[in-house]
């Protein structure tokens, strides 16, 4: 949607005022409701403020990745910075580098410089790299995780089905066994 000036004397469109996408609001990527539902609702608003407040963004984003760490590592420490580093032999070098990038990028928006009046801006295609981790994190850490689980069980209930089945026909003919 494109909001014009328009001048009714002359019946003219004059310059762009203001111009946003209607559909839709964000790029957001729907993840299911066994991720923490504070963890998705960041991760969303992150999405949805990207190229208003990519600073906030970055923020937001570094938010998420601090709950995902205490929920799914259980690693709970005061600090951000003591959190990733519990984390450090638990994940692959490239993604403990990329989640302390995420740290490092996100302290812009969360934490001030002693120095006020200077200014570090976080890009709207920088922000969008904090956001693809995170949705890498969720798809590697609890998508793949309950998929995981699922087959896992799906399987030891196969072997008990088919071991019952197999104790059922033994016990029907007592001839068998012999």
């Amino acid at each position: 949607m494109v909001v014009f000036q328009y001048n009714a004397s002359n019946q003219q469109l004059g310059e762009k005022v203001y111009s946003w996408h209607l559909k839709p609001e964000s790029e957001a990527k729907p993840f299911p409701d066994y991720i923490p539902a504070q963890l998705r609702n960041d991760y969303e608003e992150a999405c949805l403020i990207k190229n208003k407040s990519p600073k906030a963004s970055a923020t937001l984003s570094r938010r998420c990745l601090q709950g995902m760490i205490r929920d799914f590592w259980g690693i709970k420490k005061s600090r951000l910075i003591d959190e990733i580093e519990d984390l450090k032999a638990k994940v692959d070098a490239t993604t403990w580098e990329a989640i302390d990038s995420v740290r490092h990028v996100g302290n812009i928006g969360a934490h001030m410089e002693k120095d006020v009046n200077l200014i570090i801006d976080v890009d709207p295609d920088e922000a969008g790299l904090l956001i693809w981790l995170i949705e890498t994190l969720f798809q590697e850490w609890y998508v793949a995780r309950y998929e995981r689980e699922t087959k896992m069980k799906a399987l030891a209930k196969l072997a008990d089905e088919k071991k019952a089945a197999k104790d059922s026909s033994q016990q029907k003919d007592p001839a068998d066994k012999q």
